[in-house]
C-alpha cells in the first residue's frame, strides 16, 4: 500500500510538471503562476505545494528530471571515455541531439531555458547553479579530448580545452538558433555534416560520425 501511495505521488509530481513545461512555454515563466498550473493539471494548490516549495524549486525540478538521465551524467561515465574516448564524446553529442530531435518535453524545456525565462534575482541563482552543471560536463568533455589527444586520435593544434569550447559552442548555436525559428533551418539534416566537418577538422584518424 505504501509502495503504491508512493507510485501515486510520483505520477502526480510528472503529471504537474509536464504540465508546467507545457504553460511555461506557452506564457513564459514570469507570467505563469502556481493556480495557473493546477488548473492546467486539473489538481489543487495544494497538491502543487506537496511536491514544490515555490515556482522556483518547481522550474528547478523539470530542468533536473531531463537533464539527470543524459549519458554523460550516467554511473558508467568513466568506463565508457577509458575504453573510447572520442567514442564516448560522440555519442553524447549525438544523444543530445537526438533528445531535442525526438522528445518534444526535453526540446521544450530548453526553449524556455534559453527563450522564455527573465534571470534576475532568485531565477539567476537558478540559472547559475545550472550554469555550474554545465561547467561540470565541459570538465568531463575535456577529460575525454585529453585522452583521445593522447591516444593519437586528434592531433595537436588545439588544446583539449579549445576542442572542448569549440564543440559546445558548435552545439549551442545550432540549438539555440534552431529552438528560437525552427524555419532556420532543418536540425535533423544540418546536423550530422555540421558535426563531422567539425571532427575531420580536430584531425580525428577514424570516421567522424
Amino acid at each position: 500500500m505504501v509502495r503504491r501511495t508512493k507510485e501515486d505521488a510520483q505520477v502526480t509530481r510528472n503529471h504537474i510538471l509536464d504540465t508546467a513545461v507545457e504553460v511555461f512555454n506557452h506564457k513564459g515563466v514570469a507570467h505563469t503562476s502556481l493556480n495557473d498550473i493546477a488548473k492546467e493539471a486539473g489538481v489543487t494548490r495544494g497538491a502543487i505545494y506537496w511536491h514544490f516549495a515555490d515556482k522556483l524549486d518547481m522550474f528547478d525540478a523539470m530542468i533536473n528530471r531531463l537533464i539527470c538521465p543524459l549519458m554523460i551524467n550516467a554511473e558508467d561515465r568513466e568506463a565508457r571515455i577509458a575504453a573510447d574516448p572520442l567514442r564516448f564524446i560522440k555519442d553524447a553529442t549525438l544523444e543530445f541531439l537526438g533528445r531535442m530531435l525526438n522528445d518534444a518535453n526535453f526540446r521544450k524545456v530548453f526553449e524556455i531555458f534559453w527563450h522564455k525565462c527573465e534571470y534576475v534575482g532568485e531565477m539567476a541563482a537558478i540559472r547559475d547553479c545550472h550554469l555550474e552543471e554545465g561547467e561540470n560536463h565541459i570538465d568531463i568533455l575535456q577529460r575525454a579530448f585529453t585522452l583521445a589527444q593522447e591516444q593519437g586520435l586528434i592531433d595537436r593544434r588545439l588544446t583539449p580545452h579549445q576542442a572542448t569550447i569549440g564543440l559546445i559552442s558548435t552545439i549551442d548555436g545550432l540549438l539555440f538558433n534552431w529552438t528560437k525559428n525552427p524555419a532556420m533551418f532543418p536540425l535533423a539534416d544540418y546536423a550530422l555534416p555540421i558535426f563531422d566537418c567539425y571532427f575531420r577538422g580536430l584531425g580525428v584518424t577514424r570516421p567522424a560520425i
